[in-house]
């Protein structure tokens, strides 16, 4: 039986913060992607920080083409999170594909559809934690294909500091790499890195790094960054959050 109740407007009115949380930060990720949004979860206090994702249609395998394939995606995707609303920053997370696109060409991209607004990639967050951890040598690890670390460790050497060796698990599929075990990760990371470099660098925001660094950490005596690491440290950053995070590896402990 219907209840004859008619609804009344409240005696107290809405009063409407200015936000639903003080920091916002957009993050338009992969299709595939089973990593990225996790170790933000992980790492950002979501009392502080919300992260708003979007994702983009990729198709496998992880090859220059397919990573080429992204580039026009990206601003729509940017602009689909919180539309017309402002963000803190505005990141994209495929560290492979930042380096195909090249990184300028990323932030064009994003900045169209969020003006006047930093943009974080992995590879320019790892770029900016090199310099903070005043890195010059850095060893790679992978889990692409040959050809796309070579590509990778030639935009390095370029455009960040210099790469002592560089080594890959040869896969080809980022659905793969998001299954590589922690193991693995922590084993092929202390083989990878040469005792002339000043840091570790594992590469891919599939890879489930950023829980392994502070262990690789430990057993190689240098700092290691990620790039889901890197690139949420520079986010919080860049939306003035500077406090140290522990279980995360040096960098955060800046």
């Amino acid at each position: 039986m219907a209840l004859d109740i008619q609804s009344a407007p409240s005696r107290v009115p809405a009063r409407l913060d200015d936000r639903p949380v003080k920091k916002r930060i957009a993050l338009v990720a992969l299709a595939t992607d089973h990593t990225s949004e996790r170790d933000f979860a992980r790492i950002c206090d979501p009392d502080r920080v919300g992260v708003y994702t979007n994702r983009i249609e990729f198709e496998n395998p992880t090859t220059r083409e397919t990573l080429l394939k992204t580039g026009p995606r990206l601003t729509e995707a940017a602009a689909q999170i919180l539309p017309g609303e402002t963000v803190d920053v505005v990141a994209y997370g495929c560290t492979a594909a930042s380096i195909v696109l090249g990184n300028d060409a990323v932030a064009r991209s994003l900045s169209t559809a969020k003006p006047d607004t930093p943009c974080v990639t992995p590879s320019s967050a790892a770029f900016d934690a090199f310099a903070a951890l005043e890195a010059r040598r850095v060893s790679l690890l992978t889990p692409y294909s040959p050809e796309v670390t070579d590509e990778m460790a030639q935009y390095f050497a370029v455009h960040g500091p210099e790469v002592v060796n560089a080594a890959c698990f040869g896969l080809t599929d980022d659905r793969q790499m998001a299954r590589i075990s922690e193991d693995s990760i922590i084993e092929a990371g202390i083989a990878a890195c040469e005792s002339s470099a000043d840091v570790l660098f594992l590469s891919c925001t599939a890879l489930r790094a950023a829980v392994c660094i502070e262990r690789i950490e430990d057993r190689l005596g240098k700092p290691v960054v990620s790039s889901n690491q890197a690139m949420v440290w520079r986010c919080l950053r860049l939306a003035g959050i500077t406090d140290p995070v522990k279980g995360f590896g040096r960098l955060f402990e800046l």
